[in-house]
């Protein structure tokens, strides 16, 4: 077997993608919600509640405008309220609702079972090969990524000043 050029690896994980992405995003179309607004309760629930609109619009990568519009959907559905921030009642926090958590947690169940089905013909060992191979090679580009951080880590304490990508 001859090794795998660059660019072929890069073609197969692009398909990968697109193919997980794809059946991912028929998972959760039933939970009416968009890949963008996924990640918006996914960041404001790991916010806890401190989280500014200003905040979420830098973190998503997304113009304030359209974090408006994102949280003012989100809202409009019962999944994400907003509040006086405690340090300052002038500014806004936002906090997700029960029903919100309980939409981030369906959504998290969608994406596992379409990557459970997706890799089922993988071993436990050829799935943490594979996971230590894409770190490895991630890490020689983005030390501080979301990828390559450690469980328990937190995801929003950049060291390097590096910005971050949700790939969910």
């Amino acid at each position: 077997m001859t090794a795998a050029t660059g660019l072929e690896l890069a073609d197969a994980l692009t398909h990968t993608a697109k193919r997980i992405r794809r059946a991912a995003l028929h998972r959760l179309a039933p939970l009416g919600l968009t890949p963008a607004q996924g990640r918006a309760l996914h960041v404001i629930a790991a916010a806890d509640g401190t989280l500014r609109p200003g905040g979420l619009a830098d973190r998503l990568h997304i113009a304030p405008r359209s974090a408006t519009s994102v949280v003012d959907a989100l809202e409009s559905r019962g999944l994400v309220t907003r509040a006086p921030a405690p340090d300052d009642r002038r500014a806004t926090v936002l906090h997700i609702t029960a029903a919100g958590t309980a939409m981030l947690t369906a959504s998290r169940e969608a994406r596992e079972a379409v990557a459970t089905d997706y890799f089922t013909a993988l071993t436990d060992t050829d799935r943490a090969t594979l996971l230590a191979l894409l770190a490895k090679a991630e890490a020689a580009h983005a030390p501080d990524s979301e990828f390559t951080r450690k469980p328990g880590d937190h995801p929003h304490s950049h060291k390097h000043g590096h910005g971050h990508g949700h790939h969910h």
